[in-house]
């Protein structure tokens, strides 16, 4: 393997470390140069512990490049939506943690991947006013992980693009909840009556983040209403509706959880319709292939997904028809061996032939896990593991009203393949998921001091974030 130097330049200019830190570091030219391609779950769960073994012993160059400053757990943008999670109070900052984990942070999104060079580009980074302050830059690697997640797909629908709120990334969840906030602000100092969809919500898709986010408006609303939004009647001025192409909501789960989870949201009078194709969005409202007009002034869409576009334009790598990075068993791309992908941005077969892992995150936390020992057994020359995924089950949480779901595999016990779970107990497990990444990716000492201190603080805020 051709030995590139380590350190060119411009190139520092945004790492998290200082330049003595950087100069006292134990790696040399000839480290062997790892860069990981988004800041996620498993792309920081994989940094973090490539940082405190390769990193912090010299014995490979750690670089995680992310198009924002700080990360957040995925699964909660729908609590950071609603208010109900203050995103500034449980975000991690990419440079304070990769400068504690012996890894180095880039800013800047991936415009391209010159496999020949083995290099990749970013764009220029720009402030919101479209001023560039971080120029394109590019940076060489020895073996590129990609792990950029997935964005909603919008099918092409027309005004979806235009008229919708989408949930991919913390900026969007905190864009949301502002607006969320407008109209809610607007509503109680109305001189007259409300407008027909004024403090109408309208969420496209009943997958899980539809769901959980339609429980946990439901909850926001009515602690606004209880902080002194007077003049607004929950029951009268307020619905909110779940509108689903297919004919069952949550279509990958078992029958009794998807039953539940009805029941539950008809008991929040959270109307949910059935086969009802969205064909256009509006300002005022969705419109679907049966004619109905649905009206809302607050539009989410979660309906879909699909890879960024970027990795369809990687030349040579090959990917399917919703961008996914086709992918072994070992996650390496078919087509380059330097180059690994996982999570929702890879399509990686399962054992059974035809069928690929679902874009789910504790797929992606399995995926990192094994992809830290195989890069490390890579190092050596040694050969690599396959990835075989295993499905613990699913949780859907409804706010503070309930969690539901099915537990499998180990969690389910030796003598069942599937539990229903619910209540407490299922929501001390969903709990559980983000407090072991939380664990994977701060370590004992922080995991525990940052645990009990979310314990004291949240009891003295509203639940809410009002602001």
């Amino acid at each position: 393997m051709q030995a590139v130097p380590l350190i060119r330049g411009p190139l520092m200019l945004d790492s998290c470390a200082n330049p003595a830190k950087v100069a006292a570091s134990p790696m040399t030219e000839t480290s062997h140069r790892i860069i990981i391609v988004g800041g996620g779950a498993g792309g920081l769960e994989l940094a973090t512990r490539l940082g405190r073994t390769l990193g912090r012993k010299g014995r490979a160059d750690i670089t995680l490049v992310d198009t924002t400053m700080t990360h957040i757990w995925k699964p909660l943008l729908h609590e950071v939506a609603a208010g109900s999670l203050n995103s500034h109070e449980d975000e991690i900052n990419y440079m304070g943690h990769s400068h504690w984990h012996h890894f180095r942070f880039r800013l800047g999104a991936l415009d391209r991947v010159n496999r020949a060079d083995r290099t990749i580009t970013t764009l220029p980074t720009t402030d919101e006013n479209g001023e560039v302050y971080i120029p394109a830059r590019t940076f060489p690697y020895d073996t590129l992980v990609l792990a950029i997640g997935s964005e909603t797909n919008d099918f092409g629908i027309p005004g979806v693009a235009q008229h919708c709120h989408f949930l991919d990334r913390r900026q969007q969840a905190d864009h949301f909840h502002q607006f969320f906030l407008k109209k809610t602000y607007e509503a109680h100092a109305r001189q007259g009556p409300l407008r027909p969809g004024q403090l109408k919500i309208a969420i496209a898709g009943a997958g899980a983040t539809g769901i959980e986010l339609a429980a946990e408006l439901h909850d926001s609303l009515g602690e606004m209403v209880d902080y002194g939004f007077d003049g607004i009647d929950p029951d009268r001025d307020m619905k909110i509706s779940i509108i689903e192409a297919a004919d069952k909501i949550l279509p990958a789960l078992p029958d009794r959880v998807t039953d539940r989870t009805m029941a539950l949201l008809g008991r929040l009078g959270i109307e949910v319709m059935l086969g009802e194709p969205i064909v256009e969005a509006t300002a005022a409202g969705f419109k679907t292939a049966s004619g109905k007009f649905i009206p809302s002034e607050i539009k989410v869409w979660a309906a879909g997904i699909k890879a960024p576009d970027v990795l369809s334009r990687i030349e040579g790598l090959e990917t399917n028809k919703t961008n996914q990075l086709v992918v072994r068993r070992t996650l390496q791309t078919t087509r380059d061996d330097d180059i690994f992908a996982f999570g929702d941005c890879a399509a990686c077969p399962m054992d059974d032939a035809g069928t690929t892992v679902p874009p789910r995150a504790q797929a992606a936390h399995q995926q990192a896990s094994m992809l830290y020992k195989s890069l490390v057994r890579r190092l050596k020359g040694r050969t690599l593991p396959t990835y075989t995924y295993v499905d613990y089950g699913s949780l859907i949480n409804l706010s503070r009203y309930s969690t539901v779901g099915n537990l499998m595999g180990n969690l389910a016990g030796r003598f069942s393949s599937n539990v229903f779970i619910e209540g407490l107990m299922a929501r001390f497990v969903y709990l559980s998921l983000y407090k072991m990444h939380q664990f994977a990716v701060y370590g004992l000492v922080r995991f525990s001091l940052t645990t009990v201190g979310s314990f004291f603080t949240r009891r003295m805020k509203p639940r809410m974030k009002l602001h």
